[in-house]
């Protein structure tokens, strides 16, 4: 009796590194044109800001499209979760795109007056609350879990490309045809993002996610109010609030935002004022600070993947919080670019980990809500201790300003390490 013979299965796709990919790199594409944009859009705002009023004016100008952004950021969450984030996305750059061209039109028939320049900040900072949660959210589906390292990685150098080429590039802008000229290729440049976003290939998102219409059961035991956007909003909280990781990794990420971007914004300046280094002085620091997190993304990028990475994360936070510290006492230029370059590769690597953990460690159906709660706090919240970093310098000095940061960054590094179930967080292998 012959036996049957089986048939033989099919061995696995190789799994494509994600710099390898070319839907990750369509993405990225789209992503360092997005982010090239919003630098020539600041760019040409500031510019057309300062030519109409004073400069306490152009500063209202520019914190008011920063109202809107924190106050419905929670809000973009939910959206991106309802919708699925790749069509947020498509949303917004196409409303970016209609808004800033249309401005660019309006410029060519009248002055830059100071309402029409509000009115576009306040509407640029409401289609940001929606597109900033959903860009976030969209890594996980378009690579494989192993991979999210790796993006992040991709994310931060084309975060470092967008900021060097940027501002020259809105500079020349404005120098050729004033804001007129910056905003059209502001404009251009969101355009240039939707075709590449609509070639993307996404994985198919959760069967059922909260935001269906219909009394979901969470996971942790929640259920979401039917078709409200409140109750989807709460169950998300809830979803952080009772999550092993998610919970202290939110917390690690806003103690350490709040005791770093004070120092590192608003104190750098006021150090290098004190120091007496001038804006070569400045210059050369900021331009430290970003090497160092060039180089810690093309770590990510190349290698993929950092074991016991919770662990990492905490440690690379504590470590950073002394160079911050570090910073404030360096005796010359020297060193003090030195803990530059210290920092950004300390700062990138933390802020990357922190990325590929959110989004490996959170429910699919809650990626929109969980990333609009860590943007928040990184976009939303922590620039608020600009006035406080600013007047307790005024008052004490740099460098005791500079450690009580240092401290609060390296409580969040302290409290990670803390926590047995964040310590002991893994990324997916290969």
């Amino acid at each position: 009796m012959s036996a049957t013979a089986l048939p033989t299965p099919a061995a696995p796709v190789p799994e494509r590194p994600a710099h390898r990919d070319p839907n990750v790199l369509r993405w990225l594409t789209a992503y360092t044109a997005s982010m090239v944009g919003d630098s020539v859009y600041y760019m040409a705002l500031s510019w057309a800001a300062i030519r109409t009023g004073s400069p306490g004016q152009a500063g209202l100008v520019l914190a008011l499209g920063a109202v809107p952004r924190a106050v419905l950021m929670l809000g973009g969450g939910v959206l991106a979760d309802r919708f699925g984030p790749r069509l947020v996305v498509i949303g917004s750059d196409a409303a970016r795109c209609v808004l800033i061209l249309g401005i660019a039109v309006a410029l060519l028939f009248t002055g830059p007056a100071l309402w029409l320049l509000i009115t576009v900040a306040l509407l640029f900072g409401t289609v940001d609350a929606l597109f900033l949660p959903a860009v976030g959210a969209l890594p996980p589906r378009i690579t494989a879990p192993a991979q999210l390292a790796r993006v992040q990685g991709m994310r931060g150098l084309a975060a470092r490309i967008a900021n060097v080429a940027g501002a020259p590039l809105g500079g020349l802008a404005v120098a050729l045809g004033g804001s007129v000229t910056a905003f059209a290729v502001a404009g251009a440049l969101f355009a240039l993002s939707i075709p590449l976003l609509l070639a993307v290939r996404m994985t198919p998102g959760p069967a059922k996610a909260p935001a269906d219409g219909a009394e979901a059961s969470t996971a942790e035991g929640g259920t979401a109010e039917a078709g409200t956007a409140w109750g989807e909003l709460r169950d998300g909280l809830r979803h952080i609030r009772r999550h092993r990781v998610l919970a202290p990794l939110m917390l690690v990420i806003a103690i350490g935002e709040l005791g770093f971007v004070g120092p590192l914004n608003i104190g750098l300046t006021l150090l290098v004022q004190e120091r007496g280094w001038g804006a070569d002085g400045m210059g050369w620091i900021v331009a430290a600070f970003g090497t160092g997190a060039g180089a810690s993304s093309l770590l990510l990028t190349v290698r993929g993947r950092i074991p016991r990475a919770g662990l990492t994360l905490s440690v690379v936070l504590c470590g950073g919080a002394v160079a911050v510290a570090a910073l404030a006492y360096a005796p010359s230029l020297a060193l003090a670019v030195l803990a530059g370059v210290s920092i950004g590769l300390l700062a990138g690597l933390s802020g990357a980990l922190t990325g590929a953990l959110l989004q490996t460690a959170a429910d699919p159906a809650y990626m929109g809500r969980v990333t609009s709660v860590a943007t928040l706090f990184t976009l939303g919240v922590a620039p608020l201790c600009y006035p406080v970093t600013g007047a307790a310098t005024g008052l004490w000095g740099t460098g005791p300003v500079f450690v009580v940061s240092a401290a609060v960054c390296g409580t969040g590094g302290l409290l990670g390490l803390c926590s047995k179930a964040l310590r002991r967080a893994e990324l997916p292998a290969s």
